[in-house]
Parts: C-alpha cells; structure tokens; sequence
C-alpha cells in the first residue's frame, strides 16, 4: 500500500494519545534520503556537466594542435610520399605524434590527479581515492577520445597529393 496514504490515520491516532502533540511534516523514508542527498547529487550532476565539456574541450584542442601540424608539415609528406612513402606510413608518424601527445599528458593527468586526490577524498563514497580502476577507465576513456580527435586529420595527411604538395605554399 502506498505510504501516503496512511498519513491522515497517523495523525489521527497520534491526536487520539496526545492532541497537544503536532503532527508536521511527514514523509516516507525515501522522501527524506532523496531531499537529504539532493545536494550531493545536485554537485554530482554538474561535476559530470564540466567533466563532459572537459573532455570535449581537450577533444577539439588535439584536433586543432593536430590539424595545425599536418597543414605545416604538408609540404614535408607530399616529399615523403613522393619518394615512396605509403599512406600506412604517414598514418604510422602521424599517430606516433598522437601517441607522445597522449602519453605526455595522461603522466601529467594522472600525476595531477594522484596529488589531487586526498583533496577531494571526503567527497568520494564507496571507493578510495587512489583507485586504480578508476585511473585505468579515466586513461582508456581519454586514450579513445584523443584517438578519435586524431582521426580526421590523419586521414587528411594520407591522403596528400604529392603534387599538389609540392606547390603547397
């Protein structure tokens, strides 16, 4: 039976022991969990907004950084591919590129967050704030995105006319 319902006999039988006694305010034990925890979520919520917006900001600085790159160097792999360098060979130095800036900055992240750590750790419920699966799944989730802002241009720089290359600038 719903709880609700049972608010006017419990008043009722309260007035029937004590009719000075005030009845106010009576709530389900749910309804007081969820308005007790309204802030944590509430902060939860947002954290995960500008976490979400984080991501996305570093997302699109890789690709502009990356998509800088290639347009400076198009000269240099349209000289590459002209003496016989394959796409799978630019792909290769252009994701090699990737991979520095990523590991650079995931040994940067994750000793930030390592330092970070016991700041935030009365915040953190139900896990510690050294968790390493939680460093594995923030590197793996950060690894993809970079990898993904890395995917246009690198398709763009394997796809370089020689010739056209050449006459760049």
């Amino acid at each position: 039976m719903d709880p609700e319902t049972l608010v006017p006999a419990l008043r009722a039988a309260v007035a029937a022991l004590d009719p000075n006694l005030p009845v106010h305010n009576l709530r389900t034990m749910e309804a007081q969990i969820t308005e007790t925890l309204f802030a944590e979520r509430l902060l939860m919520q947002t954290t995960a907004v500008f976490a979400a917006l984080a991501t996305l900001l570093a997302a699109s600085g890789l690709y502009g950084v990356l998509a800088y790159n290639i347009a400076r160097r198009t000269r240099e792999i349209g000289i590459r591919m002209a003496i016989g360098a394959s796409a799978a060979d630019v792909r290769r130095m252009v994701l090699s590129e990737v991979a520095w800036m990523l590991g650079v900055g995931t040994l940067a992240g994750l000793a930030g967050a390592h330092a970070g750590a016991r700041a935030v750790a009365s915040l953190l419920y139900g896990m510690e704030p050294g968790d390493p699966a939680i460093y594995a799944a923030a590197t793996v989730m950060l690894t993809l995105v970079g990898l993904a802002a890395a995917g246009v241009p690198t398709r763009r720089a394997t796809r370089v006319n020689p010739v056209v290359a050449l006459r760049y600038e």
